[in-house]
This record gives C-alpha cells, structure tokens and sequence, in this order.
C-alpha cells in the first residue's frame, strides 16, 4: 500500500531526525494553517500528535500558532482534553453547519460562532489560558483604511486593492490589513522579532479569546468582521481572518535548538491568502530549517470522496446530507495518518522517510 503521509524537512530538522528520531520533548513550536474544511483531512494526524505524541511531560512550553482554521486547531491541543474539543470541533463542523439557500455573513458568522462555541466547551478558554505549557498565538488581520469598513462595497474595494498591491510585494498588505498576534507568553513569545509585515502583539485574555479565534476565521465579505475588546474596555479595532495575511504561515520561526512539528494538508506552503493562485510565491524553505512538515501523500488524498482535500466549494457543488457524508468519511479515512505517525515513530524509520526541504 502506498504510503498515506509526505515528510519534509529543513536541514537542521533533519540532522535532529536522524540524530535521535522524533521526540515530543524536542519540539518547540506547532503552526497550524488556515484551510477551512482542508482540517478534516488530517483529524487523524492530529488526534494521534494532540492526544498521545505531545502529551508527554514537558521541561519547557511548546508554542502553538496559527491563523483560521489552524487557530482552533491549535486551541483544541491546549485544552485539557484535546482529543476530545477535537471532536467536538469536528461534528459541529460537520454536522452543524446548515444554512439558507443565500445565506448572509451574519448568518454564517452566527452558524460557525456556534461551531467555535461547541469547540470550547463551557469551560475551553479558561483550559487554554491556564494551561501548564501550552501557549496559544492567534493570528488575526486587523483592518486598516478602507478594510476597516463594514459596508460591503468598501470592503470589496479594500481587498481588491489589497490583491493588486500583492501582486507586487506582499509587504502592501500593510496599507490595508496588519498582522496582530494575540497570545498569553508577554515578552517570551518566540515571534517578538517578526518583521516582514507590520506586526502588534497584544494579550490573549479570558475576555477576547473567543473573539480572538472567531476573527481569525472571519474571511472577508463571507463573515462578519470582529471588534475585538482592547482589554480597556473599549470594542477594539475591526479584526479579519488571519489567513488574509499569513494563509500557511511562511513566518521566520528563529533560532533554536527544537523542532517546528507542522502538520499540514499541503506538502508545500502559500505565505498569504492572496498568494493562493501565484505558484512563484510557494515559501522556498528558508524559514523551515529547523521544520518538519508532515501531510497527507498524493495517494491518500486521491483515496477520499472526491478525490480531493474537502474545501468551502463543497457547499455549492453537493447536497447537504452528501457533503455531510462525505466529510464524516474524509475524518474516518484520517485514522491511517495517525496511524502512520504513531508506526514510524515507534519503530525509528521516519527518518528514512523524510524527503529535505533545502532552503533556497
């Protein structure tokens, strides 16, 4: 049988790989990407990391980032049970999100709102912010100029000239969006340095985190923007989907003797949401050093419904009770990448499997 995961790694990676195999105790930092549906193909992947791999005892904290889709992810593994906000992620995903024929962004908002909600559980953001090593970043864009609009018409003006500006360099995302992190690490977070685009950092606290992870998946004319509280008790700025600036998160991850474990649907990575189209923009590997990036092979995702990674087009192209189907079964298939990770571990062969991401 083919295999069902791709490893790739930066050269420093790679060294610790082949030096001592993969170890939880030698990772560092968790990114997760923004990909909306695309998180259901790898639920294995992440039941097995989340719920065995990295529960093991920790001598220092291990960083979780992401943006979109990839922020809840990562809230899921600094809850207490991740395996089990996992699932719960995953049915309201499924299962609960029903809309009308044209439905409006309240309207979506208010449905994926819902699936956030069951996410957390009634007691998921006090787990988060307390929890013994776990540190959660949340990426958001937070809306400058004509972006900090909540008039469609504006809003579409905004993102179109954001789209055009990127053509040229993706540092003119500025002029409209600006990456902000929220997180609970204070002066210890691992992305203090980031500056390829203008980046704020504020505190991730009991009062905006829901409002943190649901902006961070608020894609543009879709949802509704949200105003995240500034911690003085003012509504704060207008905050968009993360991914709008950082879509796979190609982000200077430093220095450091640890690992960057990125389990991903893609075997390569798109730096912003508008670079999606533009194959020339693909990260070329010089931030991934010391990244080991595991993802679903060709042949597993040619094994699903469809032949394809689920994604927001589903909703258009099947029936309800059929996309519904399709992406319960995508979930259950996910088992065989846990299942791999969990094989290539025990017995020391992943590193003969890991192809290098040289960086260029």
């Amino acid at each position: 049988m083919a295999p069902s995961l791709t490893l790739r790694a930066g050269p420093e990676a790679l060294a610790i790989v082949r030096e001592r195999g993969l170890r939880a105790g030698d990772v560092d930092i968790l990114p997760g990407a923004s990909g909306g549906a695309k998180w259901l193909a790898i639920a294995g992947l992440d039941r097995f990391l989340f719920g065995e791999f990295l529960q093991e005892p920790r001598a220092r904290p291990l960083h979780l980032i992401g943006s979109s889709i990839g922020s809840w992810r990562m809230a899921c593994l600094a809850q207490r049970d991740p395996v089990a906000a996992l699932a719960r992620g995953h049915h309201a995903y499924i299962h609960e999100q029903r809309y009308t024929r044209r439905p409006s962004a309240r309207e979506v908002t208010e449905v994926l709102g819902r699936a956030l909600d069951a996410l957390l559980g009634p007691t998921g953001a006090d787990e988060v912010l307390s929890h013994p090593w776990a540190r959660l970043h949340v990426i958001t864009a937070e809306a400058r100029g004509l972006a900090a609009s909540e008039r469609r018409l504006l809003l579409t003006a905004s993102m179109a000239a954001a789209a055009v500006g990127n053509l040229v360099s993706r540092r003119t995302l500025a002029l409209q969006l600006r990456r902000c992190i929220f997180h609970s690490c204070g002066d210890e977070t691992p992305f203090r340095h980031l500056a390829d685009l203008r980046t704020v950092h504020r505190p991730l606290t009991r009062d905006n985190l829901r409002a943190a992870l649901l902006a961070s998946g608020s894609i543009p004319l879709l949802l509704e923007g949200v105003r995240i509280p500034d911690g003085e008790g003012e509504a704060g700025g207008l905050h968009w989907d993360g991914g709008v600036v950082d879509y796979h998160l190609d982000l200077d991850f430093g220095a450091g003797a640890g690992l960057v474990l990125y389990p991903h649907f893609y075997p390569h990575v798109v730096p912003g949401w508008f670079d999606k189209a533009l194959r020339w923009r693909r990260a070329r590997g010089g931030n991934f050093r010391r990244a080991l990036l595991v993802a679903p092979s060709d042949a597993f995702v040619a094994s699903l419904p469809g032949r394809k990674l689920p994604d927001r087009r589903d909703f258009y192209a099947l029936a309800e009770g059929e996309r519904m189907r399709r992406w319960q079964a995508v979930v259950d298939a996910s088992a065989r990448l846990g299942d791999e990770l969990r094989e290539l571990v025990a017995t020391g062969r992943l590193a003969a499997r890991v192809q290098p991401w040289a960086p260029r």
